[in-house]
Order: C-alpha cells, then structure tokens, then sequence
C-alpha cells in the first residue's frame, strides 16, 4: 500500500510539473509548436533510462524508490496521449509539415535522450 501512495503522489507531482512547464514553454519559446510536451516527453526519457538502468544495476536506487519514479513521477511528466493529440490537431488542420516535424523530432530526439539516460547510468554504475 505505502508504494502505491509513493506512486500516486509521485505522478501527482510530474503532472504538476508537466502543466508548470506547458505553461512556460508557450510563454517563453511560443505556441506556434507544442514545446511544452516535446521539453517533457524528452527530459522523462532521459530521466527513465538514467533512473532504471542505475535502479536495474547498482544499489544507489531501490525498487521502491525506482517504481515511484519511474511509474508515478516520470509517468505524469511525460505525455504520449498529449503528443498524439498535438499531432492529430496538426493533421485536422492540413498542417501536414508541423505534424511530421513533431513526430520526427518527438521520437528522434526522445530515443536519443534514452540512450543518453542509460549510457549516463552505465558511467555511474560501471558496466
């Protein structure tokens, strides 16, 4: 029971924080492109891979403290429901350029971001 309140209260805290960072993005970089959602879907994959693999490989993090993580903060923080819309708004307004932008730099730059996040873990942990 004490890991599924940490997982409530953890995603809790990364959907706040994926809203905080909707809201600066458009003030800050603009609303002509879903900034918000690529910042936080492309921190949360580095963030997933770096806590995983450091969880999966070494002592620094426990399974508890790695579930709360990974499926409680980095699973509110992070928004393929939201991409996936962003992206089909795009589609229903013939804005076929901006669509395929995102999803190309959505998953190019997110995939990097993992493989970043374990190579980071494995520096930490050793091979």
């Amino acid at each position: 029971m004490q890991r599924f309140l940490l997982v409530c209260l953890a995603g809790a805290i990364g959907t706040g924080l994926r809203y905080g960072v909707g809201l600066w993005a458009g003030r800050v970089i603009g609303t002509g492109f879903p900034y918000g959602t690529l910042i936080v879907n492309v921190v949360g994959c580095f963030l997933i891979a770096l806590v995983y693999q450091l969880g999966i490989s070494t002592t620094l993090i426990s399974p508890t403290v790695r579930i709360t993580l990974t499926t409680g903060f980095m699973g509110g923080l992070t928004t393929y429901s939201a991409f996936n819309n962003d992206t089909t708004l795009y589609l229903q307004q013939r804005a076929w350029a901006i669509a395929l932008l995102n999803v190309l730099v959505t998953l190019g730059v997110c995939f990097g971001a993992g493989l970043l996040g374990f190579a980071m873990a494995r520096r930490v942990a050793g091979p």
